[in-house]
């Protein structure tokens, strides 16, 4: 069965279309046209990763993040430039060999290197993404790199086709703000996990609910700003999905660069965060 991209929600008047209901014009988003930025900004990002982005990215941000120079040093350096998250998860995870996981966003796949390997041989690690330009980065890297027990696949991170009950870990580094549907993205991982298997994640939250003025700001989304969720209801929905939290952390060390993003961070509290859940069903 063929897997089709996830929908990453960047929200703009340019990117809704007009109906009227009641008497009163309701603006819907125009999901082809979505699609269609998204893919284009996310190219760049595989294809050049040195221009110029509303976030941070390469081996300066992942070692402020919290990796370490042996994790980067034993993966494509291509893989680290395209780096993009917005915390470090890989100690809180505990990732034990013959382990298997999922990663949902891998992107350029460094985080999907790194897994490999601390899962070793017996182990096997995939990744999902949203780009044909992110997967054949990443894929191409494998390859020359050695990286043989690695899959990339194209898929919605909502709903990517996948065995249920048979991952030991998911991880995700900056993406399931981005989602629209955020509560089916924790449903679906609860449902791969193995009982008593692992979420470990970095995203973005806020300390308040986002107001429209920002969640319709397309400069926000691309900044990870506009598709954060009120922290206290991002884990209700986490707990809602059969996981519970045992570890929660703010990253300080995460900050954002365009002075609109950085303006919304201090009226709303937006901020990174790290966190592993557990499954409980």
């Amino acid at each position: 069965m063929p897997l089709q991209r996830p929908y990453i929600v960047f929200i703009t008047d340019a990117t809704m279309e007009n109906q009227t209901v009641s008497g009163q014009e309701i603006k819907q988003l125009d999901r082809s046209d979505l699609e269609t930025r998204v893919k284009k900004m996310y190219t760049r990002v595989a294809e050049a990763p040195s221009g110029k982005f509303h976030f941070e990215m390469g081996r300066k941000l992942a070692l402020r993040l919290g990796y370490t120079t042996a994790e980067l040093d034993a993966v494509p350096v291509e893989s680290i430039d395209s780096f993009a998250g917005v915390g470090y998860h890989f100690a809180m995870a505990n990732i034990k060999p013959g382990e298997k996981v999922l990663d949902l966003g891998s992107g350029a796949g460094m985080d999907v290197f790194i897994a490999t390997n601390k899962v070793g041989q017996r182990g096997r690690v995939w990744g999902v993404d949203m780009t044909k330009a992110q997967l054949q980065k990443s894929s191409n890297l494998a390859l020359h790199h050695g990286f043989h027990d690695v899959s990339f696949i194209e898929g919605q991170i909502e709903d990517f086709d996948f065995i249920p009950g048979s991952l030991d870990l998911v991880i995700s580094n900056g993406v399931i703000n981005l989602s629209s549907e955020k509560a089916q993205v924790f449903k679906h991982i609860s449902r791969m996990l193995k009982p008593g298997g692992r979420m470990a994640i970095s995203d973005i939250v806020t300390g308040v609910q986002l107001p429209h003025s920002i969640t319709c700001n397309s400069s926000l989304w691309a900044a990870c700003i506009g598709g954060a969720m009120q922290k206290d209801m991002y884990s209700d929905l986490i707990s809602d999905a059969g996981m519970e939290i045992t570890v929660w952390t703010k990253n300080e060390q995460y900050g954002f660069i365009s002075n609109s993003a950085k303006g919304a961070t201090e009226e709303y509290k937006v901020h990174s965060i790290s966190m592993l859940a557990v499954k409980t069903i």
